[in-house]
């Protein structure tokens, strides 16, 4: 009757769409959330899982990630009359103790006597930023003279107080000098009465490398990332903290690449250098923005960590952007990680724990895919070359039932840490999905003929055998799908996920033993219907290896063709 075939094929739609895959995804994705929060990285945006599953480029501030971020003052380089004391003295004057700044308070700390400060009031103060690099202060002294002092980036001091000649040449070559040594530098400079800027000498500031900062990056790169390294730094302490690091000593300084201001077309060779480099020098925060769109241009997947106001264009355009400890608000919504504890090895672990969510959502995919064309292509096959019902209404509902609960237990599966970074290869998903499915298909039709024309048992029994065929043959393939090794070697599932397939299966069993809602069935066919499914299973099983061998082939044949087909015709001219 035409309402019976209605019923059915709705039942089949709804039992067949994966209406569930949203919800599994999504608990998938919240599960790692929580597991990364315990990491001390928090998801301020879900879908940044994905992505950072698949990041190839980590660009990494040098100050507070790769670096302890706690300052030592060295021996100041003193210029004209001034005496060590009187530099670190201004040094201190144009800080603000009170905000606690990292360099403010190395530059305090260095004075022998405080007593000299304290004299002195601050009137006005400007405060650092990324753009001008100096702080600036208006001070009275004891005798009630007012004057100006200011610290800040050495080369920006300098062309404030118009060096020229010598005395600009030993600077700089003071500033060269201690950089290679992984010194950062600060420029000194006073002004009396609205005179010009006088040069005063240069402090030296150390911050050590974290100890645990070279393994970890050592880890990223075993994890197929690049590691970049950005600092506002000049180009010799970038090359030496980097070199100390494993980094390599390929740093560019970012203001020979972009220009001052805003954002900029870059043509292809410099878009090359931005790739190939090992870290940016001198870097102001526009300059982190075009890093990031150029790294894109070229089809790499990145994150980038900032922590000011003036990070978040570059946080934003980022794949994952990273707000590290301490960042700003604006920073932080910026942001899709936000760090709660400083270094690099908190991103690493989060990136570790965003491949294996990410297995987790493409095993199931996979699963889902295959289950969804074995049910309707069966059923379907089945109702037009047999003219019968393969499955009653119920046993499709509580297919759908029973399929649900391990499903939902995938979010908990051990599964495989990818070595590179991993993206959506849906020519291998709906390859391997595809095959299995019809595998499955093919499985199931062998079954109904051999009810039906070996073992001669009436259409309700046919209907039970398929009906145990489908639970439990489902549920196994889902070992099948969730490695892309053999199903028996590690990693082995979870014990939430074997818990709620093998509950399953007992009630599926039961179902069919005992009677209930489905035709009955003899235990001992129940026990060969097993052994069929198992066989079955360990043929899906050999099958998935060859197609994903055959797809690895496949890629590395197509990424061997574009690089060859990317090769200049003609070799550049030795220079």
């Amino acid at each position: 009757p035409v309402m019976d075939l209605l019923e059915f094929v709705l039942i089949l739609v709804v039992a067949s769409i994966p209406v569930a895959m949203p919800a599994v995804l999504s608990v998938t994705m919240a599960l790692g959330a929580l597991s990364l929060s315990k990491m001390k990285a928090i998801v301020s945006r879900l879908q940044a899982i994905e992505e950072m599953a698949g990041i190839d480029v980590l660009c990494s501030d040098k100050t507070g990630t790769l670096t302890l971020n706690q300052l030592t003052l060295g021996d100041p380089v003193i210029f004209g009359d001034a005496t060590a004391e009187t530099v670190i003295l201004m040094g201190s004057l144009a800080s603000k103790e009170e905000d606690r700044d990292a360099i403010d308070q190395a530059v305090i700390e260095g004075l022998k006597d405080r007593s000299a400060m304290e004299a002195c009031t601050q009137t006005n103060f400007v405060p650092f930023d990324p753009v001008h690099k100096r702080t600036e202060a208006t001070i009275k002294d004891g005798q009630g003279k007012t004057f100006k002092v200011t610290k800040g980036a050495p080369q920006i001091i300098m062309e404030l107080c118009h060096l020229e000649g010598d005395i600009k040449a030993k600077s700089q070559q003071t500033v060269d000098d201690l950089a290679a040594k992984g010194y950062r530098t600060l420029g000194v400079a006073r002004a009396d009465n609205g005179d010009a800027w006088q040069f005063l000498g240069i402090l030296p500031l150390y911050d050590p490398p974290r100890k645990d900062a070279a393994e970890t990056i050592a880890e990223a790169q075993a994890h197929g990332i690049k590691v970049k390294m950005i600092t506002g730094d000049n180009v010799a302490i970038g090359r030496e903290i980097a070199g100390q690091l494993g980094l390599g000593t390929n740093i560019q300084p970012a203001t020979a690449i972009f220009p001052k201001e805003g954002e900029c077309e870059l043509a292809g060779t410099l878009i090359e250098k931005i790739e190939k480099a090992d870290g940016f020098a001198e870097v102001y925060p526009e300059h982190k923005f075009n890093i990031v769109k150029a790294l894109q241009n070229r089809g790499h997947l990145v994150a980038m960590t900032g922590d000011g106001v003036n990070d978040a264009p570059a946080l934003k355009q980022a794949e994952v952007g990273i707000a590290v400890s301490g960042a700003t608000n604006a920073a932080q919504s910026a942001a899709a990680l936000v760090l709660t504890e400083p270094g690099l090895k908190v991103i690493t672990h989060a990136v570790e724990e965003a491949r294996r969510i990410f297995a987790r959502m493409m095993s199931y995919t996979v699963y889902r895919i295959s289950m969804t064309i074995s049910i309707m292509v069966f059923v379907v096959a089945a109702m037009l070359c047999y003219n019968v019902f393969p499955l009653t209404a119920m046993m499709i509902i509580i297919l759908a039932l029973l399929d649900d609960i391990p499903i939902m237990t995938i979010a908990y599966d051990n599964t495989y840490l990818s070595p590179t970074p991993v993206r959506w290869e849906m020519n291998r998903v709906l390859t391997v999905s595809t095959v299995l499915g019809f595998l499955a298909t093919i499985e199931s039709f062998m079954l109904f003929f051999l009810g039906r024309n070996v073992l001669h048992l009436a259409l309700p029994q046919v209907q039970t055998l398929l009906f145990l065929r489908l639970a439990a043959g489902g549920h196994l393939l889902l070992f099948v799908t969730r490695t892309r090794s053999e199903f028996w070697q590690p990693p082995y599932p979870s014990w939430q996920l074997l818990t709620a397939i093998v509950c399953t299966q007992i009630v599926a069993v039961l179902m069919c033993g005992f009677g209930w809602l489905v035709p009955i069935l003899p235990w001992d066919l129940i026990g060969y219907v097993w052994i069929y499914i198992i066989l079955w299973m360990i043929i899906q099983d050999f099958i998935k290896l060859g197609l994903h061998n055959m797809v690895e082939h496949r890629t590395r044949s197509k990424r061997l063709f574009l690089e060859i087909a990317n090769q200049p015709l003609h070799p550049r001219p030795m220079r």
